[in-house]
């Protein structure tokens, strides 16, 4: 299914840009594009990968990883997505727990350890692995091949047979693609994903989005992720868009000086990653003596995490992104299942994540019982249809736990769902704070800490307390100029605002919080270093 659409898009607009990664100073159309993909495809067949073989991509942002997405989809393989920020443990446990036996890698990130060396460490670990494929011409593993020979070998012209012969074994619900969940205890589950799951998802977000070949999607997030993969690769190619790709990892001006070198319609990010652009010196940063100009861009994708309200406002007035939509999911959905639309009132728009996408069911139940609940009430958003994950990996009984016999995916949020279908994401079940018996949602908290100038970005989180059982706690960053901002003031910010026991017990003034490389705040390990830096109490639950 993701082949028919770049298909349509080689038809149709075979000279437009389909992969630009300007770190890389690469630009294919989508002529060139599907050239890439052919002959990388005929090179896996000819290297003997089978349908549903696990082939393993450990590397930033680049265009290999795009034409290699397409490549395994057109073979029946399964591409398994490798955190680029993985250590040797764990890149050994996601090379044995999918069963990689091919591996394509970078050398490693700028600055950082090789990955050469890290893959060459667990060897032993990973006896299943009997291929490594470098992106590069030098630094090649004992036994290994150089990317260039994989594209080589597909030229042969007696492989054209060979892969028209697997893509006539394919079907739409083959597995295509596994993803490694950003569990916050014990390992990483394996989300697996299928050709139905991720086009009609792409295919969807493309279509809110208003994507038409004229589209230039700016993408800073991960290719690992599903927000890099199918939010951006797969939406680009179900619409005929060009997929930007600023750097290997985040730059917030990387992003912007991508804009308006591309002249990009569409920018991507998780909360922070607006919120570090906006915090570029007075909106006028000097590049090659030439300002950012983000007049080109008007619509684009926040997700990952909850979207404070202040923050879109923002993104929408100062970045020119009106038409800017929010997004909800999992990577167990796809990952989009709700998202706003440029028909919703801007005041939707801004304070929830949208309604729900096309041929998607969602409903908000009692976490306890299971019974659905009236609109309006806080409990536990699930979502069934097509865009839900086949299953996790070679774990039956996890699988088991996330998804009800009705197809029901058990999400963990906390969320509401009114009259008109609007969601609003109150946030996570294990997040929520239970203080002296009041439950206290943290996002709340957050977006009204929001509204006091002096603050960038803020992360509310439960710390245990011998009395209440838990108390609130405010990790704080500031804005440039506002140092002399305290915790007083803030705490008399909160003063006859917002109910007593929501102002938090607790702050900290932070340069930065801990993220995953997706962008998402880590919560829990913010909770342990706070515990440690108080000498509090160990948590009763």
């Amino acid at each position: 299914m993701c082949l028919l659409a770049r298909a349509r898009c080689l038809q149709a607009f075979p000279t437009h840009d389909a992969v630009v990664s300007l770190h890389q100073g690469v630009r294919l159309s989508y002529r060139e594009f599907h050239a890439a993909v052919e002959e990388v495809a005929r090179g896996l067949l000819s290297l003997g990968v089978q349908k549903e073989d696990r082939v393993g991509i450990w590397a930033p942002n680049c265009a290999e990883w795009a034409v290699l997405q397409f490549a395994t989809a057109k073979i029946g393989a399964i591409l398994v997505n490798i955190n680029p920020a993985y250590r040797a443990s764990e890149l050994a446990y996601a090379l044995g727990q999918a069963g990689v036996s091919v591996l394509v890698l970078a050398p490693g990130l700028r600055g950082g350890r090789g990955f050469v060396e890290m893959a060459e460490s667990v060897r032993k670990q990973t006896p299943q692995l009997r291929l490594r494929l470098l992106l590069a011409e030098e630094g090649l593993p004992e036994g290994g091949l150089v990317w260039r020979a994989v594209c080589e070998a597909g030229r042969a012209p007696a492989l054209a047979a060979a892969l028209a012969e697997r893509q006539a074994q394919l079907q739409p619900e083959d597995p295509i693609n596994i993803q490694y969940t950003s569990g916050t205890t014990g390992f990483p589950k394996a989300a697996t994903l299928s050709h139905r799951n991720i086009l009609n998802n792409g295919l969807f977000i493309a279509r809110t989005c208003l994507y038409t070949q004229h589209d230039r999607v700016c993408i800073p997030v991960p290719l690992y992720h599903c927000f890099g993969m199918v939010i951006g690769n797969a939406a680009c190619v179900a619409s005929g868009a060009a997929a930007i790709y600023p750097a290997e990892s985040f730059s917030p001006e990387a992003a912007l000086a991508a804009v308006q070198a591309e002249g990009c319609t569409s920018l991507y990010g998780v909360p922070t990653m607006f919120i570090a652009e906006l915090a570029l010196p007075t909106w006028v940063v000097v590049v090659v003596c030439c300002a950012y100009r983000l007049d080109s861009l008007r619509t684009g994708v926040m997700a990952g995490s909850p979207c404070p309200v202040e923050v879109m406002k923002k993104v929408r007035t100062e970045m020119h992104m009106g038409d800017v939509t929010i997004a909800y999911g999992m990577t167990e959905t796809s990952p989009v299942s709700f998202q706003s639309s440029v028909e919703d009132p801007v005041d939707r728009r801004v304070s929830t994540v949208g309604r729900i996408h096309p041929h998607l069911e969602a409903r908000v139940v009692d976490p306890g019982t299971c019974k659905t609940l009236p609109h309006g009430s806080v409990g536990e958003l699930q979502v069934r249809g097509y865009s839900v994950m086949l299953g996790y990996w070679g774990d039956a009984a996890s699988t088991a736990q996330a998804i009800d016999q009705e197809g029901w995916m058990r999400t963990g949020d906390l969320a509401t769902i009114d009259a008109q279908g609007y969601c609003n994401i109150v946030g996570r079940i294990k997040d929520m704070i239970l203080r002296g018996g009041e439950n206290i949602y943290p996002r709340e908290v957050e977006e009204f800490q929001h509204t006091h100038p002096a603050v960038a970005d803020v992360q509310v989180f439960g710390v245990p307390s011998r009395l209440y059982g838990e108390q609130v706690c405010a990790w704080v960053k500031l804005r440039d100029g506002f140092s002399h901002v305290g915790r007083a003031e803030l705490r008399e910010f909160c003063r006859g605002k917002i109910a007593r026991y929501k102002v938090p017990r607790y702050w900290k003034m932070v340069d930065s919080f801990p993220m995953t490389v997706s962008g998402k705040p880590q919560k829990y390990l913010m909770r342990e270093q706070a515990v440690q830096d108080l000498a509090l109490p160990p948590a009763r639950r």
